[in-house]
């Protein structure tokens, strides 16, 4: 049996990093993707990565090396979540045209969502997924992430520059948003 690789995500290394930002790598997800049960299984999938490739050795880097590994992947996963979603609820609607054009009466399962969210965190989450996907990705990693413009740059593929002005632009964004809706009444 050949031993683990010294950098291999062994419950006694992995779970104290994972104590440390799971709970920012969760809100990442959660933004990235549209419900909660889809941010843990995206954020699932991609501590599996992770956790195979620093397995196998195919993985070089530190501890702060798997942030950035695994916000990226977070992001791909959610990508190709969506788009796999997307397809599904296509083929789905497919299905209900075509009963609805041959008079079949269709019974649709409906799901609420009970989450009990604060106020706060609810507000900011609107907010957030108000704005476009460029600004709302660069605010989460920023501010949650605490990664660096360089860091949000060489994750999203971006350049730092372009990283700090989304960020500029996103903010101000949200405040102008969250003005309006405080002054309409929403909040």
């Amino acid at each position: 049996m050949n031993p683990a690789p010294a950098n291999a995500p062994r419950p006694s290394r992995f779970r104290p990093w994972l104590e440390e930002h799971g709970s920012k790598l969760l809100l990442f997800a959660r933004q990235q993707t549209r419900s909660i049960a889809d941010a843990e299984d995206t954020l699932q999938n991609a501590l599996v990565k992770l956790a195979r490739k620093v397995e196998e050795g195919t993985f070089v880097g530190d501890q702060q090396a798997w942030l950035a590994f695994i916000y990226t992947q977070i992001r791909r996963e959610a990508i190709d979540l969506g788009r796999k979603d997307d397809r599904r609820r296509k083929r789905e609607e497919l299905v209900v045209e075509d009963k609805k054009t041959l008079g079949s009466d269709i019974d649709l399962p409906h799901f609420e969502n009970n989450e009990n969210m604060d106020e706060t965190r609810r507000i900011l989450e609107v907010g957030l997924k108000g704005l476009p996907k460029k600004f709302s990705e660069v605010i989460h990693l920023k501010l949650w992430g605490e990664r660096t413009f360089a860091e949000i740059g060489e994750a999203l593929d971006i350049s730092l520059n372009t990283a700090a002005s989304r960020y500029r632009y996103g903010i101000e964004a949200l405040r102008k948003q969250l003005a309006t809706a405080r002054l309409n009444g929403d909040l």
